[in-house]
């Protein structure tokens, strides 16, 4: 190799290894854990902001939301995310000032079933609901059922209940629909991320009730409305508050998120039961769940960044994931939110 080929292979070398090690070296990795409710949407984001921003790297560790939680508690994760707003009140109340829940994305709960030879989709009442998860209900052609199903043939068929195993946001808006319309519920169970089940089977996260009610006929379960797309299950609609049996879909998440928040913009806003004839009524929002103090100044910038991220072009993302994006008032009190982190 004469001298000025050593002389641009030099060069070369200098500028393809100079800055991918430079690069390697300023990455910000930061770690989050938390809700399987959100995960399908945030699987996307953290992999999109990442390639828009190289220098910022997130996992994801979908937990559950109090497993996550609990993590953040004691330093393992940089930020959780929850579908219940009173997480840290009801885990660590001493520690509630200590921690911003930031709404990321509006979604629904819904009632799966698996019931072979039924083509239609089953309507619930609360009552019927709260009944079936009560024990109180065991067959499929039980009078109540059949009351909200006309026209519809139920079959002579046992009930099989799967519910949350894990501590979850899921089950948090779940128990917190029947504690707001069944006095029975709320008397004898209520609202609860680990309730004590009267009744039922359990499995871990949205996925593995989706899975195990996929196995089993005559089972009901319920799940994020993108696990009972995704997995191509059948879910009922349920009645809310004005009397009409409504399904879960896009127009009816975001018009339960638009009634619950059209004028306070409250960043800890229940979406469960919101007035509205088009509404759905087991949607909420689901948050992340941020320290309001980062000592480490490049993962304070990291995390402020993505947020601000979220709240903009993250949303254009959640329609084609079954998710509703937040509503104006909501992303507009985020702003200020955002700046509280120091």
């Amino acid at each position: 190799m004469t001298p000025v080929h050593r002389l641009r292979f030099a060069v070369v070398a200098l500028l393809v290894s100079g800055p991918l090690t430079l690069a390697a070296q300023s990455v910000t990795s930061l770690k989050a854990a938390g809700a399987t409710f959100p995960y399908p949407l945030y699987s996307k984001w953290f992999s999109s902001y990442h390639r828009a921003n190289p220098e910022i790297e997130i996992t994801y560790d979908a937990t559950g939301s109090e497993a996550g939680v609990r993590r953040l508690l004691t330093g393992e994760v940089d930020f959780a995310a929850s579908d219940n707003p009173q997480i840290v009140a009801n885990i660590a109340p001493r520690d509630e000032s200590r921690y911003l829940l930031l709404p990321s994305i509006a979604g629904a709960v819904v009632p799966i079933v698996n019931l072979p030879g039924v083509a239609a989709d089953v309507r619930f009442t609360p009552a019927a609901l709260s009944g079936i998860y009560l024990g109180k209900i065991r067959k499929w052609n039980d009078p109540l059922l059949k009351s909200a199903n006309k026209g519809v043939v139920l079959p002579d068929l046992d009930i099989v209940v799967i519910h949350r195993a894990d501590g979850s946001g899921t089950t948090f808006a779940w128990t917190d629909f029947l504690s707001k319309t069944s006095p029975d519920w709320k008397a004898t169970v209520g609202c609860s991320m680990t309730p004590n089940w009267p009744v039922g089977r359990g499995a871990e996260g949205n996925g593995g009730v989706a899975k195990l009610v996929k196995e089993l006929e005559g089972s009901i379960g319920y799940v994020e409305f993108i696990y009972a797309l995704q997995n191509h299950l059948s879910f009922g609609s349920v009645r809310n508050e004005k009397g009409r049996f409504v399904a879960a879909d896009l127009d009816s998440i975001e018009a339960a998120a638009t009634e619950a928040t059209a004028v306070s913009g409250d960043l800890k806003a229940s979406l469960v039961n919101a007035p509205g004839a088009e509404a759905y009524p087991i949607a909420t929002f689901t948050w992340f769940v941020v320290p309001a103090h980062i000592e480490d100044s490049a993962k304070r910038r990291a995390i402020k960044d993505f947020l601000a991220w979220m709240a903009g072009a993250g949303q254009r993302q959640a329609a084609a994931l079954g998710y509703v994006a937040l509503p104006k008032t909501v992303i507009e009190a985020e702003g200020p939110a955002l700046d509280k982190i120091n």
